[in-house]
């Protein structure tokens, strides 16, 4: 069940909101975790006992760090647990079959695929309790005493599939008392069928272009249609994934959750550097804060800064995917960095905000190219294209422009903050007109984009399978 589906919006959503708020404070993690195990397992029950063993490990290992926190080898141990744990279970429903397959190809072995399933949103989860662990021994955090309280912040439905990823000190105080008075009720709302518009009526519309375009054989590939193809998908997971984002985000206000954000408007940015800082932000303060500062981040030296750089941005892409080319996306952006940590990034700060810009979106769109394509011999010749090989344009680029030019413009434009901070000035600027203008909007939204989902039209949603 995805949050852009009718059984989500018309079945589950109003029922568990009912039940949630009709219940005394006491009862809601309680509800919260029974109903997320049931939005977890629908469709796939067996999922449910993932989640649940990964609850019981984590619980158990986060009291025993914490009990023997003064005995530090032994608290280690607990720490080591978990954090094998929880990479075991990564390991083997998402990246089992890969290390098989490589091992047979490299070997001529004839070992058996696992062929197992991959629990929906395990990269997502295991990142969550991972980083509790830590805390824990850290001595950042105390070790949750109540089960079903740590349950519901592994398993809270908002954020399960495909985050944020929410650490367990952002929401420690609210795990125990929360209160979703009308502000949030408001702001859930608001913010939630924002999301579901971004993904339904932006990200699906774009979306079929780029699946025209990928169909396209690379022997017929313009460089124009590539470049264009490139960016189809770029604005596609965008919208996509930020939009699932805002959603989450909604959805923890209609309970009393204030989660952080995850975008802030990416494409602005004017340098690869700044453009992790706006984009899947929780994701990128994971690795920072749980991979790249125990290396030593910044602090020594030169070399070992950039060796850093490099063990991240190589995780940070094999975490996407078991693919080899979601390695290469995180090998290319380990480099990028790596020269704008060197030099690049200097030359960026004097060259002005065009020019960075004009170096900043190629770099991403090449990016997103690789990204989106997992045969390697696809994503060579599509990248051969893209740098000019084949002929410029043909009859489908022009009508592939015509069509969609609008669209893209469109689509641009609402990937800046321009047209959203000055509709939410106009609402200020008219008071409770403001309020009433607000709800046709979102009424008006809301029905849209239903009316896509009752429709059955193109409706995938790409973070899914992380």
């Amino acid at each position: 069940m995805v949050f852009s589906s009718a059984a989500f919006i018309f079945y589950f959503l109003p029922l568990t909101l009912l039940l949630y708020h009709m219940v005394p404070d006491r009862m809601k993690n309680g509800v919260l975790l029974a109903v997320s195990l049931f939005f977890y397992g629908f469709g796939e029950p067996v999922y449910i006992l993932i989640m649940v063993l990964s609850i019981f490990i984590d619980y158990f290992n986060g009291r025993l760090i914490e009990k023997y926190r003064h005995r530090k080898h032994l608290s280690k141990v607990f720490l080591v647990l978990s954090i094998t744990a929880n990479l075991g279970l990564l390991g083997f429903f998402k990246y089992g079959d890969f290390f098989i397959g490589n091992t047979n190809l490299l070997f001529g072995t004839d070992m058996e695929l696992l062929s197992v399933a991959l629990p929906i949103g395990i990269s997502f989860f295991t990142f969550q309790t991972m980083s509790y662990s830590i805390d824990v021994y850290r001595g950042e955090i105390s070790a949750q005493k109540n089960f079903i309280t740590f349950g519901t912040y592994v398993s809270m439905f908002p954020q399960l599939i495909a985050g944020p990823i929410v650490i367990y000190r952002d929401v420690e105080k609210q795990l125990e008392k929360r209160e979703a008075d009308f502000s949030h009720l408001k702001e859930g709302i608001h913010r939630f069928i924002l999301g579901l518009a971004k993904k339904v009526l932006l990200a699906n519309s774009i979306g079929g272009l780029w699946e025209q375009v990928k169909m396209i054989p690379v022997e017929e590939l313009t460089v124009l249609n590539a470049w264009i193809g490139a960016a189809a998908f770029s604005l596609q997971i965008y919208y996509d994934f930020s939009g699932y984002s805002d959603m989450a985000i909604g959805l923890g206000k209609l309970l009393g959750f204030d989660f952080l954000e995850n975008f802030n408007y990416p494409f602005i940015s004017r340098s690869i550097t700044e453009f992790w800082r706006r984009w899947h932000i929780s994701l990128s303060k994971w690795f920072r804060n749980y991979l790249y500062f125990p290396l030593g981040g910044n602090r020594r030296g030169k070399w070992i800064t950039l060796r850093n750089i490099a063990v991240v941005w190589m995780l940070t892409g094999f975490w996407h995917g078991a693919s080899w080319n979601y390695l290469l996306w995180g090998v290319y952006f380990a480099v990028v960095l790596i020269l704008e940590k060197t030099f690049l990034g200097k030359i960026l700060e004097k060259s002005g905000g065009i020019l960075s810009r004009v170096y900043t979106l190629p770099v991403l769109l090449i990016s997103f190219a690789v990204f989106a394509l997992e045969d390697l011999s696809h994503l060579s010749g599509y990248l051969m294209v893209m740098l000019g090989r084949g002929a410029f344009a043909d009859i489908f680029s022009l009508y592939l422009v015509d069509r969609y030019a609008l669209l893209f413009l469109l689509l641009v434009l609402f990937a800046t903050p321009w047209p959203y901070r000055t509709y939410l000035q106009f609402l200020e600027r008219k008071g409770h007109a403001g309020d009433v203008v607000s709800a046709i909007v979102l009424l008006a939204l809301f029905i849209l984009s239903a009316a896509y989902i009752v429709d059955g039209a193109y409706n995938p949603f790409l973070y899914f399978r992380f």
